[in-house]
């Protein structure tokens, strides 16, 4: 038995691999385009495993898609393979409207194609499962409910409305073809191995250089922030027992300012690495312009996942956070090769 991971390199995929192979014995393919977030040291733990075969490539490569579907007839799909950073997608939308959009349209071209020549009990047992984020809704109100499967999506980002889209495009190809899908949409993601843009390793690897730690606005802006290992057991329940062409909504019952994110950091910070003189982490926080069109709350209703599936996350973000912090500061070397830029030079020494 085989499952096929897209964007295995990256923070969630990663997570999810070394997850799955501490629990199981079927073998993983990951597949993995390896762009500038894409990092093989994040699956150092695994890479000798002889259940773990990685493969470099882009999900709009029909050939080779067929090729692996060909070889290894995986019973699963998981499609993690997205360009995910609202900034980046301001300033530059275009690679998210080809690998969000037009790479999972390719994806589920071939995936398709793969199905139709299944048996019937394996047609019936494969599933395609796809990782999206909460973001498609849109922005919340402090008062507004949390988000439902059935909210309506309202993207307010280049990177959310391409994920918007790849959603849709998932939705149909169940609806038009049988193809048995599974959707999840997750909120803000924090723990071992995340690409240091995002807020929560970039407050970690600035507080520790000295350096400014940037908030947006007043940092008043609110996410619902979910543990990666949580995420990774949500995902395998949704794949166990999920009902296809389903919506599972995945949240961390989390909600917590930047501002509030941010000083818990720098506390914690003063407590496992103090500053040799003795100054509080908190005198580096810096205010700086907002981003454009920054939504201002996001928060996710994860009720049908809990109530049909019997999952709920198992870290508060107060235990949750101190592991992340424990895991970068023990984890210095891999920080280092990040931010230098040794892993992309060794990348390329390797794989052109």
């Amino acid at each position: 038995m085989t499952i096929l991971v897209t964007g295995g390199a990256g923070f969630i995929g990663s997570n999810y691999i070394i997850d799955w192979l501490n629990g199981s014995d079927e073998t993983v393919i990951n597949l993995d385009k390896l762009t500038y977030a894409g990092n093989l040291d994040n699956l150092a733990l695994i890479r000798d495993h002889d259940k773990y075969i990685f493969v470099r490539g882009d999900i709009g490569n029909k050939a080779l898609l067929a090729r692996l579907l060909t070889q290894y007839s995986p019973r699963t799909i998981l499609n993690f393979a997205a360009e995910s950073h609202v900034d980046r997608s301001i300033s530059g939308p275009e690679s998210f409207i080809q690998t969000n959009i037009v790479g999972t349209f390719n994806l589920l071209e071939s995936v398709l194609s793969y199905w139709h020549e299944l048996s019937s009990p394996a047609k019936e047992a494969f599933r395609f499962l796809h990782v999206s984020t909460d973001e498609v809704y849109g922005s919340l109100a402090s008062t507004e409910p949390a988000f439902r499967e059935t909210n309506p999506y309202q993207p307010n980002s280049p990177y959310s409305a391409s994920k918007a889209s790849s959603d849709h495009l998932v939705r149909a190809y169940h609806h038009t073809y049988g193809l048995p899908v599974l959707t999840t949409n997750c909120s803000n993601n924090y723990g071992p191995y995340q690409f240091p843009e995002k807020l929560i390793p970039l407050v970690i690897h600035n507080a520790l250089a000295g350096e400014p730690l940037p908030i947006y606005g007043d940092g008043s802006n609110v996410r619902d922030w979910l543990y990666v290992g949580d995420h990774c057991a949500a995902i395998r329940r949704v794949l166990e027992a999920g009902q296809p062409g389903e919506v599972y909504n995945i949240g961390g019952i989390n909600e917590k300012t930047n501002l509030e994110v941010v000083t818990l950091l720098c506390a914690l910070l003063d407590e496992l690495k103090p500053h040799s003189d003795g100054e509080p982490y908190a005198e580096q926080i810096t205010f700086v312009t907002d981003r454009a069109g920054h939504d201002q709350r996001y928060a996710v209703d994860a009720g049908k996942i809990e109530s049909e599936l019997g999952w709920a996350p198992t870290q508060s973000f107060e235990s949750g956070i101190r592991v992340t912090v424990q895991w970068y500061l023990e984890n210095q070397t891999w920080v280092y090769n990040i931010a230098s830029g040794e892993y992309r030079n060794w990348i390329e020494q390797q794989y052109t």
